[in-house]
């Protein structure tokens, strides 16, 4: 997806890892994927930048659709469909 794709998805589920060092944007990635139903979209937050090799990893692992990431200002924003 492109850019402004990927901005103009309404996620239904947001994960705030913006204050965890890896692996902690991961767990709670993994942790918060349970409350998400197939089909929805899952929004990670993160400051650590592991992180956009790790999500994408675990996507391919879990067989979820990695959408794509945006790096704003630090911050990575990183979408997959569950």
């Amino acid at each position: 997806m492109t850019t402004e794709e990927l901005k103009a998805l309404k996620s239904d589920k947001v994960v705030d890892a913006r204050s965890m060092a890896c692996p902690g944007p991961l767990l709670a990635a993994k942790k918060a994927i349970g409350d998400v139903d197939e089909g929805q979209i899952m929004e990670i937050l993160s400051s650590d930048e592991g992180t956009k090799s790790d999500i994408p990893k675990w996507c391919r692992k879990q067989e979820f659709e990695y959408l794509g990431s945006i790096d704003e200002d630090g911050i990575y924003r990183l979408f997959l469909k569950k």
